[in-house]
């Protein structure tokens, strides 16, 4: 574990200051608060790197949450503005919609949405509504990813739901570094040993994942484990939920290849054929283009239809990599 949490505070505090001075100096950061340990921690970083006016909580019950109380406390303690957005209906109504529409017992069978559906459509929706909160944000904002390393390397999150945002303050860190971490911050002690859970089964995580954080953490750290049937378990989940955490993956076209270097100021073409586009711009066709620098002036002047506010984006299987 941590041999100086101090350290890694100050430093997790700094790499929040850092990425929005370089991705929103202005924005928000938006949290979704569950009234678990990580959400309350990260919140609680996020207001000591951008001040608490700059911090929105955002609780989202689907329906009814039987620990919301823990989660207005963390809010209300740490006294950052938050709203309360209720899923519930939103859920119903999509639910309803997908088990109605046209052709759906046709293709699969059901007449019901199927029980891991049931599971990570909740998430999803909540990662939608921090976004739609966020860009009514005066200022604009920037989602935290609220998931842990422990969490991330058994892929126990829903893509897309709360495996999404924009910037993962405790992805490096196993669950006993993130509750030394909470320890050391002005947040209530209760939530940062709170055992976690998903609110609704009555079982808690480790119940479900059938190992304990304790002997996950040493695994990860170390590569010790002591049952063989639990390292196989672990394994296991990981190698299933790896694409959680990869980018998504394309083909790349040999054809196509253009490197951008400092997107504002040249692009070097390297190739030929394909199309470059610019904010607002029609499609420009490059074929015929010697390989070369180009100065971003002369772009837009001798390539129809590009415009001087990107970044541009390169079609046709392109692969856009800074040089």
């Amino acid at each position: 574990m941590l041999t100086n949490p101090e350290k890694t505070r100050a430093e997790l505090v700094t790499w929040i200051r850092d990425y929005f001075a370089e991705n929103g100096p202005i924005c928000s950061a938006v949290i979704g608060i569950s009234g678990g340990k990580d959400s309350t921690i990260v919140a609680a970083l996020c207001k000591e790197a951008l001040g608490a006016e700059r911090v929105v909580g955002v609780l989202m019950p689907n329906d009814v949450q039987s620990d919301i109380d823990d989660a207005k406390a963390a809010v209300k303690y740490l006294g950052i503005p938050y709203m309360i957005v209720n899923i519930g209906n939103a859920y119903c109504a999509l639910t309803e919609a997908i088990v109605q529409g046209e052709g759906f017992f046709r293709v699969t069978g059901r007449n019901d949405l199927a029980r891991d559906a049931e599971i990570n459509t909740p998430p999803r929706l909540r990662m939608a509504t921090l976004y739609a909160v966020g860009q009514n944000l005066p200022n604009g904002a920037r989602v935290a990813n609220t998931c842990n390393g422990s969490e991330d390397y058994v892929g126990y999150s829903t893509k897309f739901g709360d495996a999404a945002g924009d910037f993962s303050p405790l992805a490096q860190l196993v669950v006993e570094e993130v509750r030394q971490i909470g320890r050391l911050l002005d947040i209530p002690r209760h939530l940062v040993e709170k055992i976690p859970s998903d609110g609704l089964s009555g079982q808690s995580d480790e119940d479900k994942l059938g190992f304990t954080y304790a002997v996950l953490d040493r695994y990860i750290r170390t590569g010790e484990i002591d049952d063989v049937k639990t390292k196989e378990r672990i394994d296991y989940l990981q190698r299933i939920n790896r694409h959680k955490l990869e980018l998504m993956p394309s083909l790349h076209h040999l054809n196509y290849n253009y490197y951008v270097e400092d997107m504002m100021t040249k692009i070097a073409i390297i190739g030929t054929g394909g199309t470059i586009a610019g904010q607002g711009a029609s499609d420009t066709d490059l074929t015929g283009y010697t390989a070369g620098v180009l100065p971003l002036e002369d772009i837009i002047s001798s390539v129809p239809g590009v415009r001087e506010y990107g970044p541009f984006v390169c079609n046709q299987f392109a692969n856009i990599e800074k040089l």
